[in-house]
């Protein structure tokens, strides 16, 4: 649940508030490391335990003892009636998933993007091995599974799984409005997200040496992770464009809104994403999108607030080419549009009450909700 995890933690984070807000009872057991600082739900409205956790050495590699035991204790003295668990493959998420099969309480998964073909192939080995001994029957077990985007469910369909499939996107925080601070030079397109591999910003410093822009910066922010930082620097050095792109570090609360709203573009090239939280938030925050078809963004096209790529270099540089060329009002009226779409269909207490229909269903409570395919 910490800041650097991304947008599934703030999802999980705000989707518990959001239902505790609609009167659903609502608790949240986390682990996190000694010495950790996990950013937990409002108190006065979720109940939250944070967990032991404890490295094995490997990266990203953790065991939280007696984790199964922790949801067991929880689930009785907060009364549960269903167990969500959200991921896949590490320790705690089994425990969890256990202990609900051990309570005879039904289980809702969240693969938050853990299911997708580009997921899969990363660490492949490790995810065949886990498939094998535990995660396939774990989802096998599920009451139903929660996709974010048709694009996942179709994918979790593909690897042989029947369960009902809830589609239900992310929310996204929407911020008071203010007018993005863009227009001045150089203009600025943003990245936030992780450094990571998956995020495609290789592809993204390749399409920015080849366009080279004048009047323009490229800002990156985010945290590293798995040391990818240093390749993309090195990019960045054998490119020779240095002189106009700039790292910002990691960026939370109002910093993070600061800088969307200081952007003139925003990008996200990834190769894949079952959402894509960072691009509903920079909608959000009035500012243009260009992101790939490894996103389930295709209402960039449709609502006409930014541009859906497909996969690679090139397609991304003549996406930074088209929106450059635009004046800055157009600019601004795209992400105009995109803030109407956002407020529109993303709201945190809109996506809480379709959750909400499908634990009542999921308990036996009336008729399958529009947004379960069975199928």
């Amino acid at each position: 649940m910490g800041a650097a995890s991304g947008g599934p933690a703030a999802s999980v984070r705000n989707l518990c508030e959001a239902l505790a807000r609609l009167g659903v009872p609502c608790g949240l057991l986390t682990a996190a490391p000694s010495g950790g600082d996990p950013k937990l739900p409002d108190p006065g409205l979720v109940r939250t335990r944070v967990a032991k956790q404890i490295s094995l050495g490997l990266p990203r590699s953790y065991w939280s003892p007696g984790f199964g035991r922790k949801v067991r204790e929880c689930a009785g003295e907060w009364g549960a009636a269903l167990v969500h668990s959200h991921g896949l493959w590490s320790q705690p998420n089994h425990a969890a998933s256990a202990a609900a099969r051990r309570l005879g309480l039904p289980l809702v998964i969240s693969p938050r993007g853990m299911l997708t073909p580009w997921a899969l192939r990363h660490k492949a080995w490790k995810k065949r091995l886990a498939w094998g001994l535990y995660q396939r029957r774990d989802l096998g077990r599920a009451a139903a599974i929660h996709a974010t985007a048709d694009d996942e469910a179709r994918g979790i369909r593909m690897l042989g799984l029947g369960n009902p499939i809830a589609v239900i996107p992310n929310g996204i925080e929407i911020p008071a409005w203010r007018e993005p601070a863009n227009g001045t030079e150089p203009r600025t397109v943003l990245f936030l997200s992780r450094i990571h591999p998956k995020k495609g910003l290789l592809n993204l410093v390749e399409a920015w040496s080849a366009i080279r822009p004048d009047g323009w910066r490229l800002r990156i922010a985010g945290p590293d992770e798995d040391n990818h930082r240093s390749d993309v620097e090195r990019a960045i050095e054998e490119a020779n464009v240095g002189g106009t792109v700039t790292f910002a570090g990691s960026l939370y609360g109002e910093r993070k809104w600061e800088a969307y709203r200081a952007a003139d573009l925003f990008v996200l090239p990834s190769f894949s994403e079952n959402f894509g939280l960072v691009v509903g938030e920079a909608l959000a925050a009035g500012v243009p999108v260009i992101t790939t078809r490894g996103t389930p963004w295709r209402e960039l096209e449709t609502r006409r607030c930014g541009w859906w790529v497909p996969i690679g270099v090139e397609p991304l540089a003549e996406a930074l080419r088209d929106a450059m060329a635009l004046s800055d009002a157009e600019r601004r009226e795209m992400g105009l549009r995109g803030r109407r779409l956002i407020e529109e269909k993303y709201t945190w207490e809109s996506v809480a009450r379709r959750m909400k229909a499908v634990y009542e269903w999921v308990l036996g409570g009336g008729s399958i909700p529009a947004c379960v395919m069975t199928g």
